[in-house]
């Protein structure tokens, strides 16, 4: 079926995009990065998606996505050839800006094939096994990085990279008549950018998606932190975070059945507001136990709150704009990703760790407010 070989070319080219993630880092620190080159390398990835995401969908609204998933993987591969014929930090970066790049293509014209090929009962559930192979490319592109280096160096591990972006590039071009060549939608006309944001209901899970990514993105980054402050050793704070990526495996195993009895709204806002609970409690927490047991609930509502926003997002974007919306959707989650860490690093700075998982947990109870079903008027 069109829809698994959409999702095996989504597992394929986002494990080379995490992996990549990992190899350049890695191999910054080999050359003698400094943390706040690490840092800077981490926004440049972010750097194309942020600015062009709306473009790419705009541009798989109305061409051949094909050639545009066919660019993506060629971009990713050629990209990693950089680090191995010119060594050195600014073909790293070269290269990072350039799978950014390659990323925003990618997963905004896959996100959008998803939804325009599956119908509308369909729907959620293909969005869902689209989060679950995410899920497991998050996991088997970091130790593809990681046993490359270790077997061949850096510079190598860069080459079985680009030999295996190869791999969805061959499926193009023997399979990719499995793939419509356009939409088979007319864009909406009218009402422009002002009707996609205010009118279509699009901002709205815009802003609770940009939410959403970001607390994510936060506690990701300010759990370790907290642990290591109270003790926890280095094995310890990797089980408690990989309970909450277990949580995320489970919520996108069960969440069809929850669907079909509750409206995604109803789902949305009860684990929006399960997850900015369990937010509130960590900073009152010093046991390892109890402390993974909240990272299991906040994992239930990430997992639950991603496959749903793209269900929505999709659905509620103006007729042959769906690519549209999701590239601004993608936007708007980079730009966030830039701004408030800061804000929450001066925050940190100022008035200690607490205030953060608060402000995190105000985020995520927003969202859930903001993903109430809407009363019929």
């Amino acid at each position: 079926m069109p829809i698994y070989f959409i999702l095996t070319l989504a597992f394929l080219n986002g494990t080379s995009e995490q992996a990549a993630r990992v190899m350049l880092a890695l191999y910054a620190l080999e050359l003698g990065a400094q943390p706040l080159t690490i840092g800077m390398l981490a926004a440049t990835f972010s750097l194309f998606p942020m600015l062009l995401a709306v473009l790419t969908g705009k541009l798989a609204d109305r061409f051949d996505v094909r050639w545009l998933l066919m660019f993506g993987s060629g971009a990713t591969g050629v990209s990693m050839l950089l680090p191995y014929f010119v060594p050195g930090l600014p073909a790293i970066f070269a290269a990072a800006a350039m799978i950014g790049l390659a990323d925003a293509i990618y997963s905004v014209s896959v996100q959008n094939l998803v939804g325009l090929l599956s119908a509308t009962h369909e729907r959620a559930r293909n969005f869902n096994n689209y989060s679950l192979a995410a899920s497991a490319f998050c996991f088997v592109g970091p130790l593809f990085a990681g046993f490359s280096i270790d077997l061949s160096g850096h510079a190598m591990a860069c080459i079985y990279l680009a030999v295996l972006t190869l791999v969805p590039a061959i499926m193009l071009a023997i399979w990719g008549k499995l793939i419509p060549a356009t939409t088979g939608q007319v864009a909406a006309t009218g009402g422009g950018f002002r009707a996609l944001i205010l009118e279509s209901g699009v901002g709205r899970v815009v802003i609770t998606s940009s939410l959403l990514s970001c607390g994510n993105y936060l506690y990701q980054f300010y759990l370790p932190v907290y642990a290591t402050t109270i003790g926890l050793s280095a094995s310890v704070i990797g089980m408690v975070l990989a309970m909450s990526a277990a949580a995320m495996f489970v919520m996108r195993l069960i969440l069809p059945r929850l669907i079909t009895k509750y409206s995604a709204e109803s789902l949305l806002t009860y684990a929006f507001l399960a997850g900015a609970a369990s937010l509130i409690l960590v900073p009152l927490l010093r046991d390892a136990i109890a402390l993974g047991l909240i990272s299991f609930i906040f994992g239930l509502s990430v997992g639950c709150g991603h496959p749903l926003v793209l269900m929505l997002m999709f659905g509620n974007a103006p007729i042959g704009r769906s690519g549209e919306a999701l590239g601004l959707r993608m936007t708007v989650n980079h730009l966030a990703k830039i701004i408030f860490p800061v804000i929450f690093g001066s925050i940190a700075s100022a008035f200690g760790l607490p205030p953060t998982f608060w402000l995190n947990a105000l985020m995520l109870g927003t969202a859930g407010m903001l993903s109430r079903p809407r009363r019929p008027k």
